[in-house]
C-alpha cells in the first residue's frame, strides 16, 4: 500500500497502537487504490473498526455497506471506477495540495515541508509516492497521540469537507470514508447514503439500433415519453399583429 513506511523501533510506531490509530489505517486503506492484495483484507475492516471503537455504530454501518459493495464489484471494475473518480479531476483528488495550491510554485515547498514532518517522525514514503496523498497523510496521523492526530485532522478539515461535497455530488460510496475522517476531527458530518453503482459496462452500453434509447437517465422503449406543444408565434414580417 503506498503509504509511509515506519521504523518499528521508533516511538511513532508505538504510538500507532493508541485508540483511533487502527481506524485511521483502515480508512487510509479504503482510500487506497483497490489492488487485489488489498481487497483481500477488506473483509477484516469491520471487526477492526469495531474493536477500535472510535467511530459511531451508524458510521461503521455505512462503511460496512460500502465495503460489501466494493467486494461485490469485479476487481477490474473497482480499479477503473477508482481511477475515474480520483484521478480525473481536481475536485475529487486525494492529493490535498491540489485543493490548495494547484500547480503553483507554493505546492513544491509545501511538499518538502510535509516530507520533512514525516521524516522527523521516523517515517519514509514509498518510492514515487507524494506526501500530500491522503492515505499517506492518514498513515502519519495514525502514528501520533490521539489528541495530536485529532488536531492534525482538524487542520485539514476544510479540505476534507470540500472532498466530501464533491464525492456526494457524484453519489460515491467513498463519501462515507471521508465523513468518518471528519467525525474523528470533531466536525459534524451528516449521514451518507450508499447507493448501488451501475456496472461500468452498463453505463457505456450503446442502445440497440432502431430500438429507442436505453442510455442511463433516458426513456427506454415502451416507456411514456412526454411531448411538449409550443404555439408558434406569427412572424411580424408577414404583417401579423404583435
Amino acid at each position: 500500500m503506498p503509504t509511509p513506511q515506519e521504523d518499528p523501533t521508533t516511538a511513532a510506531a508505538r504510538a500507532a497502537r493508541r485508540p483511533g490509530a487502527i481506524t485511521l489505517r483502515v480508512l487510509s486503506a479504503l482510500l487506497t487504490y483497490p489492488e487485489t492484495a488489498l481487497r483481500g483484507h477488506y473483509a477484516e475492516f469491520g471487526a477492526l473498526l469495531a474493536a477500535d471503537g472510535v467511530l459511531s455504530r451508524s458510521r461503521r454501518g455505512e462503511i460496512a455497506t460500502f465495503v460489501q459493495q466494493l467486494l461485490r464489484m469485479d476487481a477490474l471494475d473497482a480499479e477503473s471506477a477508482y481511477v475515474e473518480l480520483f484521478d480525473r479531476g481536481r475536485a475529487t483528488s486525494l492529493h490535498l495540495f491540489e485543493h490548495v495550491h494547484g500547480d503553483s510554485r507554493d505546492r513544491g515547498q509545501a511538499m518538502v515541508d510535509l516530507g520533512d514532518t514525516y521524516a522527523k517522525a521516523g517515517l519514509l514514503l514509498n518510492e514515487g509516492e507524494l506526501p500530500d496523498y491522503l492515505p499517506a497523510v492518514l498513515e502519519f496521523a495514525s502514528t501520533q497521540p490521539a489528541q495530536g492526530a485529532k488536531a492534525f485532522l482538524d487542520e485539514i478539515a476544510h479540505l476534507l469537507n470540500a472532498l466530501l461535497a464533491a464525492l456526494r455530488e457524484r453519489h460515491s460510496g467513498y463519501a462515507c470514508v471521508v465523513a468518518a475522517l471528519l467525525d474523528l476531527a470533531g466536525h459534524k458530518a451528516q449521514a451518507v447514503p450508499i447507493t448501488t453503482e451501475a456496472p461500468l459496462d452498463e453505463d457505456w452500453r450503446e442502445p440497440p439500433a432502431f430500438d429507442g434509447c436505453s442510455t442511463v437517465g433516458q426513456a427506454r422503449p415502451g416507456d411514456p415519453q412526454p411531448v411538449h406543444i409550443v404555439r408558434r408565434q406569427p412572424s411580424p414580417s408577414r404583417g401579423a399583429n404583435p
